[in-house]
């Protein structure tokens, strides 16, 4: 008995959903586990039939799908990002789009006898990585931090930019297959990149007037940016025939380039879309792919295969690097790297449709070359990219450094006290104005909710592999906690005491989020903030056989509280009581000390009772407004 079409919808989103969770259990991209259960449930198993269940809804709806996924890449293209990024991301972007694009093309055509036309779009398409393939991958592997700066720019920036390029190549190809002569098409293709820029120009600005002068509530300006996006698509491709890629692309370029406009919550909104939507958009079209289309390339599939990843990847990195300061190692292991992602897949399918509808008869075959291609990287690199790193010795150390919630005058201190000892630290926040302070204190902060798939695509870890909770915000704290224990672990999560309330909340919150509370003696996030606006300051202390802790506890009255220790091997740990703190007498300190203690020490001196020892010279200061003038060497 054939399964109901209202089994197959919901049995779709169940896939979706499952597919999605288990590429995070497994912390690989979930496109992979996508296509694969797409394929799965389609050709092998024959239960999902997506031109029987849709019939000529199929290709409107994946039409749109599409659009929403352009708009999205495109809005997170920010011209000022790609100048600040460094030489070999920047180079990248042209001359790997150039140079895998021609090979690309050619090796499609030459090895496949597929139509110049279909190659060159295969070409353009296979360009594109990804961040959503990309960040995955840099979290398994944790090469260096310059390496991992180069590629997740580079994922980031060549999505819309490669987009883009597919768009302009097939509307190219769109408006010679509509012209008899080559002064027809060049008028087709004029015509379509003047609607698609202008009205995608336009568009781009209107949007973003309305949201930068809150014409509308702002609990319609997700829903009211993406109906907006969805109308300017249809009425472009009613203007200019499929100029509507184009213009959702330059749409969303320029609201994310425009002045005065927050595009954050649009992408967070995305996120909660992209979870059905466009995932159950790539089972769908999974579905679809066809063994014998596969077969029909025979082995000149994996000939192009290898030409793309053995051949044009390494030829693009070593020209990009050419005036840079990259090794051959750091240059072979970017070689390597570079899985395709949602945007080849979800363009090829579109395109093919349209293709195929011109009578290009080669168009059948982009894709499924396109979703081995995905597949294959993906799988490949995911598998070896990690010991290939190892091999070269270009893997970051042991990820000792802090993620901080929180980016308030608390935070900032402590911030300030890690950064001067060189460990890693970055702050979160969803406060504009402690992350604008934080960027003043040139402190590395991320601006958003660090549990969004926004965070895991732009907020750099690297060298990062501990979480410090300190934040006024309940709901938030849970929230990054179960996220963080799940990626650190257990014991690398560390969260303040909540104080006059923890009793209580003691019986409502999960035991594993009460494992990680308690750090810094037990006090509470009101506490700190309380000593801090006293005047209390981040001080650092290394014990010495003359001056041990018993002499640095008598110093400060009882008043201190030890935030940090660096032990006898220099490995920084985060103090949970001080009554259990036995410190050995080559430690270091960091603690935050009561105001009075400088003046009360001068006191002492002045009445001859002498100055602390020596080693209370190394002290340094860090408060919410930069170190002090006393400093001490970096010890890490």
């Amino acid at each position: 008995m054939p399964a109901s079409t209202v089994l197959i919808l919901a049995s779709i989103g169940v896939l979706s959903l499952s597919f999605q969770w288990l590429a995070w259990r497994m912390r690989v991209p979930a496109i992979l586990f996508l296509l694969a259960g797409g394929i799965l449930v389609g050709p092998v198993l024959g239960f999902l039939k997506p031109d029987e269940v849709f019939g000529d809804l199929l290709f409107p709806l994946v039409s749109l799908a599409v659009a929403v996924i352009l708009f999205e890449g495109s809005l997170t293209l920010r011209f000022d990002e790609i100048r600040g990024h460094g030489k070999m991301a920047r180079n990248l972007i042209p001359a790997g789009s150039v140079v895998t694009g021609i090979i690309g093309t050619l090796a499609a055509h030459w090895v496949l006898d597929i139509s110049w036309a279909v190659a060159l779009l295969f070409g353009a398409i296979s360009i594109v990585t990804g961040p959503t393939v990309i960040a995955p991958l840099l979290r398994s592997v944790r090469p260096s931090a310059k390496l991992a700066n180069i590629l997740r720019w580079e994922g980031i920036i060549i999505d819309p930019v490669g987009a883009l390029l597919a768009v302009l190549v097939f509307e190219g190809i769109v408006s010679w297959g509509q012209g008899n002569v080559f002064g027809h098409s060049l008028y087709i293709f004029g015509k379509t990149l003047l609607i698609g820029f202008v009205t995608g120009a336009v568009a781009g600005y209107l949007n973003g007037l309305v949201l930068r002068k809150h014409l509308m509530p702002q609990y319609l300006h997700n829903a009211a940016t993406l109906t907006f996006m969805l109308g300017v698509y249809a009425l472009s491709n009613e203007m200019a025939h499929e100029s509507g890629l184009l213009t959702v692309t330059v749409m969303g370029i320029w609201m994310a380039n425009m002045k005065q406009v927050s595009v954050d919550s649009i992408l967070e909104f995305k996120e909660s879309l992209s979870v059905l939507l466009i995932s159950a958009l790539f089972i769908i079209l999974a579905a679809r792919v066809e063994f014998a289309a596969i077969a029909d390339l025979g082995w000149g599939l994996a000939v192009v295969l290898v030409v793309l990843m053995l051949v044009a990847r390494p030829l693009s990195v070593f020209l990009s690097a050419i005036g840079t300061d990259l090794n051959w190692r750091e240059k072979v292991f970017l070689s390597w790297i570079a899985p395709r992602g949602i945007v080849a897949a979800a363009v090829s399918a579109l395109f093919a449709f349209q293709l195929q509808n011109l009578g290009y008869e080669s168009a059948s075959a982009l894709v499924p070359m396109v979703f081995v291609l995905i597949i294959a990287t993906v799988t490949l690199q995911s598998l070896t990219a990690r010991p290939i790193a190892r091999l070269l010795k270009v893997t970051e150390p042991a990820e000792y450094g802090f993620l901080i919630l929180g980016a308030n005058p608390v935070a900032r201190m402590i911030a300030q006290a890690l950064k001067k000892h060189e460990v890693p630290v970055a702050l979160t926040d969803t406060n504009w104005e402690n992350v604008r302070q934080a960027r003043m204190d040139n402190l590395k902060v991320y601006f958003g909710n660090p549990v969004s798939e926004h965070a895991s695509t732009h907020l750099d870890l690297t060298g990062i592999g501990n979480l410090l909770v300190i934040s006024p915000y309940k709901h938030m704290n849970s929230l990054a906690t179960y996220h963080f224990l799940d990626w650190f672990g257990d014991t690398s999560v560390f969260s303040l005491s909540e104080g006059d309330q923890d009793q209580k909340a003691r019986h409502q919150t999960a035991g594993k989020i009460q494992m990680t509370r308690g750090v810094f003696d037990g006090v509470s996030y009101a506490k700190l903030a309380s000593l801090a606006s006293q005047g209390y300051s981040i001080k650092t202390t290394q014990l010495s056989e003359e001056y041990g802790y018993n002499d640095f506890l008598e110093t400060y009255q009882g008043q201190a509280i030890v935030l940090f220790v660096f032990d006898s091997k220099s490995r920084i740990n985060p103090v949970h009581s001080m009554d259990n703190l036995k410190p050995d007498d080559d430690w270091i300190l960091i603690s935050l000390v009561p105001p009075q203690n400088r003046k009360e020490r001068k006191n002492k001196e002045s009445n001859g009772e002498g100055a602390e020892p020596s080693a209370m010279g190394k002290e340094t200061s860090a408060t919410g407004k930069g170190p002090s003038p006393e400093s001490s060497s970096p010890r890490s």
